[in-house]
């Protein structure tokens, strides 16, 4: 039996008066690869930072690994030593090395020896080829490479689950297919936890065992990712899908 990762129960989320995540519930196995799709302003992003702790939810719970989450700002910094985040925004110290960036978290969070910190971070660097760059600082580096860092950085610390958010939506075209392969490859060949948001269709596609389907807040479809694609259940995500280029 597989091994459940995380767990959602019932959860609800307000920005004041807005009831953004409507009585959400999911749960994710260990080795899956989970796709949050939907259109904009749908809660994809609102949800996954709440997996995270860096958004409060005001009712439900949250799961990890078989225990459930006092959400304290104290218990969420020990489960983000086991939770891996990338951005959108790359959110790299501008004024830190690549390398530097990157043993941030192990060293001064984990408290691993910086010898063996770098020799992790430098055979990371060199599986997304940007060996070379260790000592260069963000500015030097192009959007697509930044991103590639921001994901080596977060892979450091050794995460059971890995959550991306939008992390192509900055991106220039051209760049964003070494990104995704990254990706594919982490869930491939690694047998990565993930929970990917996504406007990349074919992307998606390609990677998800399975697709939640969110609109308003609500998880309208949770399905395998080939029937999402293949059969959509509801009106709402077949118009979705005829929508998107891919």
């Amino acid at each position: 039996m597989a091994k459940e990762i995380v767990k959602v129960e019932h959860l609800e989320k307000f920005y004041q008066k807005r009831h953004v995540l409507h009585d959400i519930n999911f749960s994710v196995n260990e080795g899956e690869v989970v796709a949050l799709l939907g259109p904009s302003g749908s809660g994809k992003s609102t949800l996954i930072r709440c997996l995270n702790g860096l958004e409060p939810y005001q009712q439900g719970e949250v799961t990890f690994n078989g225990e459930k989450i006092v959400p304290t700002e104290k218990n969420w910094q020990k489960i983000r030593q086991k939770i891996g985040m990338v951005f959108q925004s790359y959110d790299l110290f501008p004024n830190l090395t690549v390398l530097d960036n990157i043993l941030l978290g192990p060293v001064k969070v984990q408290h691993q020896s910086k010898e063996a910190a770098t020799a992790s971070a430098e055979k990371l660097l060199d599986q997304v080829g940007l060996r070379e760059y260790e000592n260069a600082y963000p500015r030097q580096l192009s959007g697509g490479q930044k991103q590639r860092i921001a994901i080596v950085r977060a892979l450091a610390l050794n995460p059971e689950l890995m959550l991306f958010d939008e992390v192509t939506a900055s991106l220039d075209p051209e760049m964003v297919r070494g990104v995704l392969n990254i990706i594919s490859n982490l869930a491939q060949d690694s047998n990565m936890t993930m929970i990917v948001v996504t406007h990349e269709m074919n992307f998606a596609q390609q990677i998800a065992d399975r697709v939640l389907f969110l609109e308003d807040g609500k998880i309208l479809e949770q399905t395998k990712g080939s029937q999402f694609f293949e059969q959509p259940q509801t009106d709402r995500a077949k118009a979705f899908l005829d929508s998107m280029d891919f």
